[in-house]
């Protein structure tokens, strides 16, 4: 288990290293001058051309790449061309808030997709048809529209709940349960848009793997062996169909912050994502490719996470074994 999981760390820093070197090049190629933007409108060409070679970007592509991998690897991330700021600082203090709002919407969406898959399963008729309409039709909806729709309902209409940003502008004089209210009350509608579309495609995926499984030879023994139906629903068909499920974590979780990206724009969460749409708007080359490059490890992250957990839920992976439930 241990080479496999050695394996996959190194296809998935492989990974991290194509994605941004795909990235660095299409920056460089996309509309758009940040030397331009950083000067102004009112700047000369010669303003425009000194503020290129200052920032490097009048050398050759080739050469651009190979100064910003030399410095990549070594750890110097650069200076954000906008705000002047490391560009290390500048995530330090936004990839907590991209953890903890992806890491929170993972739990619940998992927890409460299972609980509803078992519930189809187990029930069928007419609650498994409108709970599968439910579910259907969240996975389907797009991140940022459920997003949008919520701020409409919650913010717009009945004023129940803040959009914007992960605090009030008095939170500052805020203490104790005040102070929690507060962080709580702009957590909620980033937390929910995500958890809704993560419950609808978990409830979907454990609704069919338990039905796959209750139909194998050793469900049935255990039912000719006299056990309730929610022991044999609990310990045998839900604890077989959990090993799937535990694969789905590392699918999912490559959606799941490429949808934080949008989901983080809209709310003004002050997270990775945010910070990398930012970057792209302002053309800020060393803040989009940091963004990137931590997005994209956390990924990886996710998947070997996933892998570490597939081998400890299925002995048949850690053996190199394969073969069906049991």
């Amino acid at each position: 288990m241990a080479v496999l999981l050695l394996r996959r760390a190194i296809s998935g820093a492989a990974v991290v290293f194509g994605v941004l070197t795909l990235m660095f090049f299409l920056l460089r190629l996309a509309p758009g001058d940040p030397a331009r933007l950083l000067v102004g409108p009112a700047a000369t060409e010669e303003q425009v051309t000194a503020q290129r070679r200052a920032l490097g970007l009048d050398r050759p592509l080739p050469a651009q790449y190979a100064a910003w991998l030399g410095r990549f690897v070594r750890g110097d991330w650069g200076t954000s061309i906008s705000t002047g700021r490391p560009v290390t600082r500048t995530l330090a203090e936004a990839w907590p808030a991209t953890v903890r709002l992806v890491g929170i919407s993972l739990v619940l969406s998992y927890l409460l997709g299972i609980a509803i898959g078992v519930l189809q399963a187990m029930r069928g008729g007419r609650l498994d048809t409108a709970l599968s309409v439910v579910t259907v039709t969240l996975f389907a909806l797009p991140g940022y529209w459920l997003g949008l729709m919520l701020v409409m309902v919650f913010t717009y209409q009945t004023r129940m709940l803040p959009a914007f940003g992960a605090a009030g502008f008095d939170s500052d004089f805020l203490t104790g349960w005040e102070r929690i209210a507060d962080r709580l009350r702009h957590f909620a509608l980033p937390l929910a848009t995500l958890t809704l579309i993560g419950i609808g495609g978990t409830a979907r995926y454990v609704r069919g793997a338990m039905l796959d499984v209750a139909g194998a030879p050793f469900v049935a023994i255990a039912r000719a062996k006299g056990l309730s139906s929610a022991r044999v629903a609990v310990r045998h068909v839900l604890r077989n169909a959990l090993i799937p499920v535990v694969t789905l974590l590392g699918l999912s979780l490559p959606a799941l912050f490429s949808g934080a990206v949008f989901i983080e724009a809209i709310f003004a969460w002050p997270g990775v994502g945010r910070v990398l749409v930012e970057g792209v708007v302002a053309r800020d080359y060393p803040v989009v490719m940091a963004a990137t490059a931590v997005s994209a490890a956390l990924v990886v992250a996710g998947n070997l996470l996933a892998e570490a957990l597939v081998g400890w839920a299925d002995p048949r992976v850690r053996t190199g074994h394969g073969g069906g439930s049991a």
